[in-house]
């Protein structure tokens, strides 16, 4: 059966290939890839199965320059791993992250120069800021938030920049950039109102800095699942990250690729994108291996990707 190599399907939204990953990640015949981080725990804790853990409960998970940095080269990382399938975003701690670490950044702000030298120092910053969160989405891999007690400020945009968010009973959620004088400009006024599909709620969310308990982040679509505590609410998602990773690799990460793009464009252009991917996705062995599987009732088995 004929091949056609999903990096050839050059397409500008995320693609199998994106954002210089192949430089940072080593094939599997170098051995299983590997994650070391200063701000991010990465455990291996299923079969295709990453976790990827804010690591700095002394500081309540707040958000560092080293956070910043590193959640880029993870998520670029695990784009890339033949081995990851399938991804879960959790706090240590008793928070699942505070935001922005205020101290660090106010430490960062330039002092000298005039103001449109220190506008562009910014517009680079928070240009670097925003890739943080949105390599997420880019990561063609799905990822899962499992949050539990606060998710503030930061934390809002790296949830809604994830394809699956689950919580716990505890848990609640605060847009907070206003009460510090600021607007929110990592995603979270881009992506709040499209995920939870009610303008007037976003706005108000936006506007007043109020906590979203669990029950009403449940009831809006914020997140799709409750459970009783952090403990439960990460072994659900590990669950359906598991799940999830069973599947074939690229039935699933072309599922996310034109959801992805679909959000952002009219019907037409997400069938006609669709329409590209599965030209040559049609091809792949993995239809022949779901198919006989589910013809003699066994489970199929998928080769990396």
């Amino acid at each position: 059966m004929l091949k056609i190599g999903l990096n050839l399907m050059i397409r500008p939204r995320p693609s199998l290939t994106s954002v210089n990953l192949v430089g940072r990640a080593m094939s599997s015949s170098q051995g299983e890839v590997k994650y070391d981080f200063e701000s991010l725990k990465v455990t291996r804790p299923e079969e295709f199965v990453l976790q990827v853990e804010i690591n700095r409960p002394e500081k309540r998970n707040a958000m560092n320059m080293a956070f910043w940095r590193e959640m880029v080269e993870c998520f670029q990382k695990a784009n890339n791993d033949p081995d990851c399938r399938a991804i879960v975003v959790s706090g240590a701690g008793k928070i699942f992250t505070a935001g922005l670490d205020l101290m660090e950044f106010a430490s960062n702000i330039p002092q000298k120069g005039d103001v449109g030298r220190k506008g562009f120092h910014y517009r680079k910053l928070i240009s670097s800021y925003q890739e943080t969160f949105s390599c997420i989405e880019k990561c063609t891999k799905p990822v899962i938030a499992a949050v539990h007690n606060a998710c503030v400020g930061g934390g809002v945009d790296l949830v809604t920049a994830c394809d699956i968010r689950y919580c716990s009973k505890d848990a609640w959620f605060q847009v907070k950039e206003v009460d510090i004088g600021l607007a929110a400009d990592v995603g979270t006024l881009q992506r709040l109102p499209k995920v939870v599909g009610s303008d007037s709620l976003a706005r108000e969310l936006c506007y007043t800095a109020r906590h979203l308990q669990a029950d009403e982040a449940f009831q809006c679509g914020l997140v799709s699942r409750l459970f009783a505590d952090k403990d439960s609410t990460i072994s659900g998602a590990l669950e359906t990250a598991k799940l999830i990773a069973s599947k074939s690799p690229i039935a699933v990460q072309v599922t996310k690729c034109s959801l992805v793009y679909s959000r952002d464009h009219s019907v037409p252009e997400g069938l006609d994108d669709v329409a590209r991917w599965n030209q040559g996705m049609l091809q792949s062995d993995d239809l022949t291996t779901a198919a006989m599987a589910m013809m003699e009732k066994k489970h199929p088995t998928f080769s990396k990707l």
